[in-house]
């Protein structure tokens, strides 16, 4: 369990502590191809947490098929556990969604989701890992596979 205190490692750290894959999202703002994430289209219940820090993210109550290739939601776990900045790169303005612990770039939220928010999170798998409520988690790269 993560007792909510902002982290601060160095870009060093990170590397040392993730994949490459990993990183190059969560770190450098990457995006995976979509239909290719290990959640896109995951059906298991639990609680998807930041790779990064372990950080609760989103429920599986909240995620919903989107067509978009990436796992959607319609809200986060509570409102906290993400921070949202616009982002203007590509030429085009957008609000990308980060992990409030510890700036771990998810991916991007867009107002054109489902009831009750019309919100869609579009979240790489990648910046990931799910607790499976049966106690069973998929695996992961963060804090959140070693219980921190």
């Amino acid at each position: 369990m993560t007792d909510g205190s902002k982290i601060a490692k160095s870009d060093a750290q990170w590397q040392a502590e993730l994949d490459d894959e990993t990183y190059r999202i969560t770190r450098q703002h990457g995006t995976e191809r979509p239909f290719t994430g290990r959640y896109h289209d995951s059906k298991t219940p639990g609680t998807y947490l930041c790779v990064c820090c372990g950080t609760p993210l989103f429920s599986s109550q909240t995620k919903y098929d989107s067509g978009s290739g990436w796992p959607s939601f319609y809200q986060p776990v509570a409102g906290e556990a993400v921070a949202e900045i616009r982002d203007m790169s590509l030429g085009m303005v957008r609000t990308e969604v980060l992990c409030a612990r510890c700036d771990a770039h998810l991916g991007h939220v867009f107002e054109d989701g489902p009831a009750p928010t019309g919100l869609r999170y579009c979240i790489n798998s990648a910046s990931l890992t799910l607790a499976a409520a049966d106690g069973q988690g998929e695996g992961g790269q963060g804090e959140g596979e070693r219980g921190a």
